[in-house]
């Protein structure tokens, strides 16, 4: 049985990393096992216990990760696709081990800093990614230099346009991200192989226009109150997925007073003084202007209008 605190923090060295799954990974019982944690304490790697089949949790802030107990005893799965959310419920889950195996040869993770920018408009694009942790503002510019950011994305969400010439929007770390980064041949190489994928891609994207025309109703017909209260409950919702579950919620805005105005075609001045309303009305906390608690998620959802 691995020590509670074993593996815990960042390991610098990949292969490392991977041989000492190899030694420990997977735990002869049904028990414990040894995966990253993903959740919002940023606990790196950590030990996970699996608490019911199909659920693994960290010992260390009582993340939580649904897996498949395959991919837990199936040395075949690469050690660094085995807790990310793309894995389980973005692109990747539809990818057999042996194609996840491949494709893993050519991705890269990366890490960027809020306000990088991920993708230029109109270049062409080299590469797509997988959204593993944080949250990117996807803009589009007019000739004149006006800018309207026009979505957010959050894990698992795909960045990029398969098979597009030029990139149609640009897109910008909104907070700290971490991307998996797959060139683009070696990823539509796959798709064109695999049916599968095609067919995960395309619903996504499907999602992503039902998301799209939903956010057009907040836009064009809620009040502000309502558009502030929608706002909050989008990021509170995606940036935490297991928020649902527990009924309260902190977040940090990843966005400034301004790009949410810009988001939501209201002032700032609005956006400020419906963050302040909901705060007197105790329908969420804030502090140091970016960190959101929310103590009831249904309060804020009656908000949305």
């Amino acid at each position: 049985m691995i020590g509670e605190n074993a593996f815990r923090g960042n390991l610098a060295c990949a292969a490392t990393l991977r041989m000492c799954f190899q030694t420990v990974f997977p735990d002869p019982g049904p028990s414990a096992g040894v995966v990253f944690c993903a959740g919002p304490g940023a606990c790196g790697v950590g030990v996970y216990r699996l608490s019911v089949p199909g659920l693994v949790r960290c010992r260390n802030c009582e993340w939580g990760l649904e897996i498949s107990r395959q991919d837990i005893h199936n040395s075949s799965v690469p050690v660094l696709c085995v807790s990310c959310e793309a894995r389980h419920r973005g692109l990747c889950g539809a990818l057999e081990p042996a194609q996840l195996t491949e494709l893993a040869r050519s991705t890269r993770v990366v890490r960027h800093e809020a306000g990088e920018q991920l993708i230029r408009e109109a270049d062409e694009p080299g590469a797509y990614a997988n959204v593993m942790s944080g949250v990117i503002k996807l803009t589009k510019t007019l000739e004149d230099g006006r800018r309207q950011v026009v979505g957010l994305q959050f894990a698992p969400d795909f960045l990029g346009r398969l098979y597009g010439t030029e990139n149609r929007l640009g897109a910008e770390a909104a907070s700290d991200v971490e991307l998996c980064r797959v060139p683009r041949g070696a990823l539509e190489k796959l798709v064109a192989e695999s049916p599968a994928l095609e067919n995960r891609l395309m619903r996504q994207a499907l999602r992503e226009l039902d998301d799209a025309r939903e956010w057009i109703v907040t836009v064009g017909r809620k009040s502000a109150s309502e558009k502030v209260a929608s706002f909050l409950y989008l990021i509170a919702t995606h940036a935490n997925p297991r928020a649902l579950d527990h009924g309260s919620v902190s977040f940090r805005l990843p966005l400034g007073r301004a790009d949410i105005a810009d988001f939501l075609g209201l002032t700032i001045e609005t956006v400020s003084r419906q963050l302040t309303r909901l705060k007197k009305d105790g329908v969420i906390g804030i502090d140091r202007l970016r960190d959101i608690t929310v103590p009831d998620l249904e309060r804020l959802l009656v908000r949305c209008g």
